[in-house]
């Protein structure tokens, strides 16, 4: 008996101790748990969230404003500015800092609805909400910046500041616009080099930083900092202002009396280097309004908004198409020049041998030659081309055969975009197993379509003795002090053709002026070489109309292609509409250029 109550004794005692020491364990586990669980939040918030927190905090206790930089300008090859940007300042607010009396906010909203022409509730609107910074307007002149800096002082309103600002000004307006391109309102390029060469000419922004307390308003103790703002690059091109001027004048006379409804495309090249002299693409628009109606459509400016989809796509669509880049079409015969080279190359051909120029006859197709022309049997390839015969090429073409044939297309670049510093450029299209009859139409320059600077730029190897040049448009970027940063080099794709094949073919295309379809672009004093074209587009009664041509003969350093789209007027063939018109051109370009007349 004894011994059983010394056991429940020892078991009174033992029990306390043992239940002490598991709900001491148990204090233990939980406080390490909320440790480890502080540990694992504080390391959180510190490592994971604190560069946030930090960035909130900064936001909560300053107040920041954007310093655009001045955007690079536009030159020309001859230091001819394209495009710049003219000082402007840009209206904010900061409303933690305004006065929010009905009265003064009456004030405020009447005097810059007055300055300004902004509706006094949009105003009032701006200053009501609940933000550090709102922008009142933008690049207001600094004529009318003045006056709101004497408003602000006059009236001893805080909390409206001036940014300084630039605004994209275009010298020339319409002048070589496709190339140029421009702007939208917050300074990035949207079309042509502005928008392509945006990585040079945006600059890198800055900031003015000012501290303010928990109301938000300006601390008048703590200076501003400024993070200067850096300018961005220049940007000049290979682009000659006078010869694009030329160009210009040119093709708008021609459309006018022509009646070429689908507008037109003329390209001057320097084959010797493949710079782009001139881009011309019609219609244009002036680039300090593009948004405007377009008058060449007939819309009507009365209810005409600009800046709607329906309107943009309108604009994109017309206007501001480049077709030099952006159109493809049929070469016609232009294209034969190509088709001469490759069989001039091969040895198929030579300028003496006779082919015959009767209909040619494919399976259940017949070829003939353009109406009104006279067969006369077995010719001089050179004549065939003087006289731009069709059956004459299809038996040049059979004689390269298909492979050897779409080589030739290839190596002369028409298969590639030229990758020219401009945005939108399209691919040319051709047949993915071409049969006998795309090679027979392909041979005079249809059934597949290029874009007008892959011509031109194929014209380049026949010009300079053989090597394809690939168009170059931006010549270098300059700083704001006139240094070099970056030259853009020309560049030579590949060798297409010998030194003897270019002199031969050049001697050929030089007698299509002198003597055959080309008459229209002989130039007296200066020997000019070149092809007309005319195709018939998808639509049976719409016609393309076309000559691509180099001179001086002997020695080019210009290559000219121009092309109309629908010209309905007496006609609609290349050497009646086209020929003249480049030949203008070419005349005026060596004019300007100094070259003598011989």
């Amino acid at each position: 008996m004894l011994t059983a109550k010394i056991h429940i004794g020892v078991f009174i005692l033992i029990e306390p101790k043992l239940f002490m020491k598991k709900r001491l364990l148990f204090l233990l586990f939980f406080s390490s748990f909320l440790i480890v669980t502080l540990l694992v939040r504080i390391a959180y918030i510190q490592v994971i969230e604190g560069p946030n927190i930090r960035k909130k905090a900064f936001f909560q206790q300053n107040a920041i404003q954007v310093i655009n930089p001045s955007r690079g300008n536009i030159y020309d090859r001859n230091g001819n500015t394209l495009a710049t940007s003219e000082p402007v300042q840009t209206v904010t607010v900061n409303p933690k800092e305004i006065d929010k009396s009905q009265a003064k906010l009456d004030m405020i909203g009447q005097g810059l609805e007055k300055i300004l022409g902004i509706s006094r509730e949009e105003v009032i609107k701006k200053l009501n909400n609940d933000s550090y910074f709102e922008i009142i307007k933008r690049k207001v002149d600094l004529e009318t910046a003045d006056k709101i800096k004497s408003f602000i002082k006059e009236n001893n309103i805080k909390g409206i500041y001036l940014v300084d600002d630039t605004k994209r000004y275009y010298p020339n307006k319409n002048l070589a616009a496709h190339v140029v391109g421009f702007t939208d309102a917050d300074g990035q390029g949207l079309q042509g080099i502005e928008q392509s060469m945006e990585e040079y000419l945006k600059g890198v922004p800055g900031e003015v930083i000012r501290e303010v307390d928990a109301g938000g308003r300006t601390s008048p103790i703590s200076p501003e900092k400024y993070i200067q703002s850096k300018d961005g690059l220049n940007v000049v091109l290979t682009i000659d202002n006078t010869i694009q001027d030329i160009a210009s004048k040119a093709m708008e006379e021609a459309i006018s009396k022509y009646d070429v409804v689908g507008g037109g495309v003329a390209i001057v090249m320097d084959p010797r280097n493949g710079d782009v002299l001139a881009m011309v693409s019609k219609p244009d628009f002036n680039l300090n309004d593009p948004y405007k109606a377009p008058s060449s459509l007939g819309v009507n400016s009365s209810t005409w908004n600009g800046y709607t989809q329906k309107d943009v796509d309108i604009l994109n669509s017309t206007v501001w198409r480049n077709k030099a880049v952006s159109n493809t079409y049929e070469p016609g015969s232009t294209f034969k020049a190509i088709t001469s080279a490759a069989a001039l190359e091969e040895g198929t051909v030579k300028p003496d041998s006779l082919i015959d120029d009767s209909p040619v006859h494919i399976d259940s197709w017949t070829i003939n030659s353009f109406t009104g022309y006279f067969y006369k049997g077995m010719i001089p390839f050179r004549e065939g081309v003087y006289e731009s015969s069709n059956p004459v090429f299809v038996r040049v073409g059979q004689g390269l055969g298909i492979e050897r044939f779409y080589q030739y297309v290839r190596a002369f670049g028409l298969y590639d975009r030229t990758d020219i510093e401009l945005p939108g450029e399209q691919k040319s299209i051709f047949q993915k197993s071409p049969a006998k009859i795309d090679l027979a139409a392909a041979s005079f320059g249809q059934r597949f379509t290029v874009t007008p600077i892959q011509m031109a730029a194929a014209y380049t190897a026949i010009a300079n003795g053989g090597g394809l040049m690939k168009p170059r448009l931006v010549k270098k970027l300059t700083d704001s002090e006139g240094n070099v940063v970056k030259e853009f080099e020309p560049e030579v794709i590949r060798k297409v053709i010998s030194k003897q094949t270019s002199e031969i073919l050049k001697d050929i295309l030089e007698g299509v002026v002198s003597e055959g379809s080309g008459k229209g672009a002989y130039v007296n004093g200066y020997r000019v070489a070149g092809k007309t074209g005319t195709s018939q587009t998808t639509d049976s009664d719409v016609y393309v109309a076309s000559f691509a041509g180099l001179a001086p003969a002997d020695n080019p350093i210009v290559n000219v292609l121009v092309t109309f789209f629908n010209p309905r007027g007496e006609s609609y063939f290349g050497g009646a509409v086209a020929a003249p018109v480049a030949g203008k051109i070419i005349e005026d370009t060596l004019n300007y250029l100094g070259i003598e007349r011989r």
